[in-house]
């Protein structure tokens, strides 16, 4: 698999999101579904839907609702990178996402990463220039098979609270 450059997709925002959730950047299974965390075998959208005791929703107009009835954000830490494949581990030349826009375009109350490269390049490159804290989560990718859908659904839990206290 070569190594290419990468762009993030537009961010998924609402004026009353309150919440932001962020991933690294979109996969290639993202990239060709047209959806953040679009690989069928990723975990997100179910453990998601659970937080709210919803169905997995299935599209990406279903997801995108789910998204915008919940008040929940979805953007990407990094604009772009080098990256093979889905390989986090690979990524170079990072090129953060202006995240102040989207604090600009809500009012986001808390800001969550998902994965520990999310996390990291969150709070290495964006944190300092918007100044706003992230809590880091664990990636709903299969390659994070120690993390069941039951445990990812329990730590995830921060993000309904997030959301529903700020509504």
């Amino acid at each position: 698999m070569a190594v290419e450059r990468v762009r993030s997709f537009a961010p998924v925002i609402w004026p009353d999101s309150r919440v932001l959730v962020l991933g690294t950047v979109p996969s290639p299974k993202s990239r060709e579904n047209q959806i953040n965390y679009g690989n069928p075998r990723n975990r997100f959208w179910p453990v998601l839907a659970a937080l709210w005791g919803e169905e997995d929703p299935k599209t990406n107009e279903g997801r995108f609702d789910l998204l915008r009835r919940h008040h929940v954000a979805l953007w990407d830490v990094l604009e772009s990178c080098q990256i093979k494949g889905a390989s986090d581990a690979s990524i170079a030349d990072p090129v953060p996402n202006d995240i102040s826009r989207a604090l600009e375009l809500a009012p986001i109350q808390a800001v969550f990463t998902t994965g520990a490269t999310a996390t990291r390049l969150y709070r290495k490159l964006c944190e300092p220039e918007c100044g706003v804290p992230c809590t880091g989560l664990p990636s709903t990718s299969p390659a994070n098979a120690s993390w069941t859908k039951e445990r990812l659904v329990e730590a995830y839990g921060v993000i309904r609270t997030a959301a529903d206290a700020a509504v």
